[in-house]
């Protein structure tokens, strides 16, 4: 029931197709039922855990409970407004020259875990699920939407700087690659955007 809860949580919105869970955790589907019917039940039995388990075209996946509907619809309201963060910026920066680009890519990429920060990406528009990998439990590409050309201004992935480009005094004084120069304008743009929306 542990690996089920794990692969479920690291499997994020999209959830997983009962077929690849069988096979990653090796189980026939009678027994992956039953072991999806004890983390049900054992989510519902737990008044302080804001998850259930559904399950929702022969797929499982972890949602939030309708209960606690209201605090993560704060959350996502107070969070459109905020401005990138620094690991946003990277996760955005290597699917925009990686594309399509799994999670786990990502993750290997940068060495750390990104999901929360990739969902932030995805909540606000500017990546999006294209597709799913021939692999394993059949992960999500990512990939740039419209709106990233908007909300940094370019007409196309082509306006994307050259990654030689770096070599040339692209780099902060920190040592930092400046993927996207016009954050602090990007940021404007979405404010007066979000004004334009209320």
């Amino acid at each position: 029931m542990a690996q089920l809860e794990a692969l479920l949580y690291v499997a994020g919105d999209s959830g997983i197709a009962s077929a690849d869970l069988g096979e990653l955790l090796q189980v026939e589907h009678a027994a992956l039922r039953e072991l999806a019917k004890q983390l049900t039940a054992k989510l519902a039995q737990n008044q302080d855990s804001g998850l259930q388990l559904q399950h929702i075209n022969h797929s499982y996946k972890l949602t939030t409970r309708p209960e606690v509907g209201e605090v993560v619809g704060s959350f996502f309201q107070k969070d459109m407004t905020k401005t990138l963060s620094q690991s946003a910026l990277e996760i955005l920066a290597i699917i925009a020259y990686k594309q399509p680009i799994t999670r786990v890519e990502i993750d290997a990429i940068r060495g750390v875990n990104s999901a929360g920060a990739l969902q932030t990406l995805v909540w606000r528009g500017l990546v999006k699920a294209e597709g799913k990998k021939d692999a394993p439990g059949h992960p999500n590409l990512y990939v740039t939407s419209d709106y990233f050309l908007q909300y940094f201004g370019y007409q196309s992935l082509a306006d994307l700087p050259l990654i030689e480009d770096f070599e040339e005094g692209n780099i902060s004084a920190e040592g930092e690659l400046d993927l996207f120069a016009a954050k602090g304008q990007a940021d404007k743009n979405l404010a007066g955007a979000q004004k334009g929306e209320q």
